[in-house]
């Protein structure tokens, strides 16, 4: 199996681990990239010195290839940008806010730019501005979130640009993986299956409440405000969706909602916290390390891709 974006990565398998506020560090990130795929560190929430310790202990547990997102509605966005163009990683992932302004200086840096785009119309700009690749996020995803679906993304977007396309959202399996290769992706992004990871910083509690979860436990919190973030069904959900029921104010909704992601994945209260999480929940049964996360992934996808030309 090649794939364009294994060739511009230089990575073994097409797969990327999603970015984590809170969760993704560098020990999450260096145990994807030995495995074969990329790993990536999560800077929403975190300061510059917190970014570059994170990136040097990447470094020092691997040598291959792994990126770090970038979250352009941070405040110290501008500092995190520099910190890593001094550190030099091989790819950034740049979501929530316009990347283009930030293309020139990972450009410089030799850093590869692959930002997450929820449509057609941001999808072509990035691409006619340089862009080396993209991610396109469905709304299946954990965390915040876009109005679209991963199939409708798929459908409307692969085919229109010419650069590698990342697809992110519901994907868990190989079965995932290998469908997104069909409909012509370079590769997929995956979060909430290495929530289970041995390596992930996320708290015992929350991985708990992942494998105890049924496929009716996904929510969407903050649709009624336009900040839709995906998570597990516990009683902070049910207090956040009853209050947008109501009507309540968006400050009210927002205070509620602040600090809630790092109260479940770190502080472990899962029933004050949101556990972001996506909407594929059936196939998260075990603990594992995320080298074997990889080689299942990987195993299942050749063998449903094997058995495709079956359906001819």
């Amino acid at each position: 199996m090649q794939t364009k974006l294994m060739e511009i990565l230089s990575i073994h398998y097409p797969i990327l681990q999603g970015a984590m506020a809170w969760i993704s560090d560098g020990k999450l990130a260096a145990a994807v990239s030995e495995a074969g795929g990329a790993g990536i560190i999560a800077t929403g929430g975190r300061n510059a010195q917190w970014v570059k310790d994170q990136i040097r202990l990447a470094k020092s547990l691997t040598n291959k290839p792994f990126g770090v997102n970038v979250q352009l509605m941070a405040p110290n966005k501008d500092e995190l940008v520099a910190v890593i163009c001094e550190e030099k990683v091989v790819f950034v992932t740049l979501g929530a806010g316009n990347p283009i302004p930030y293309f020139k200086s990972f450009q410089q840096a030799g850093i590869l730019k692959i930002p997450v785009v929820p449509n057609a119309k941001l999808a072509k700009r990035v691409e006619d501005e340089g862009a080396d690749a993209m991610v396109i996020e469905g709304m299946e995803a954990g965390g915040h979130i876009g109005s679209i679906t991963t199939m409708a993304l798929m459908t409307q977007i692969i085919p229109l640009v010419r650069i590698p396309v990342i697809v992110a959202g519901g994907i868990a399996d190989g079965r995932g993986v290998a469908a997104a290769l069909v409909m012509g992706a370079a590769g997929v992004q995956i979060g909430t299956r290495f929530l289970l990871a041995a390596e992930c910083a996320a708290h015992d509690n929350m991985k708990q409440k992942l494998i105890e979860a049924v496929d009716t436990d996904s929510v969407i919190t903050g649709y009624s405000i336009g900040h839709s973030v995906r998570g597990l069904k516990n009683p902070f959900t049910e207090k956040f969706i009853a209050l947008e029921k109501t009507h309540a104010l968006q400050e009210d909704l927002e205070k509620l909602a602040t600090g809630t992601n790092r109260l479940a994945a770190v502080d472990g209260d899962v029933v004050n916290g949101m556990m972001q999480a996506g909407q594929s929940l059936l196939g998260l049964k075990k603990i594992e390390p995320a080298d074997q996360i990889v080689k299942n992934l990987m195993e299942e996808a050749k063998e449903v891709l094997a058995g495709a030309g079956n359906l001819l």
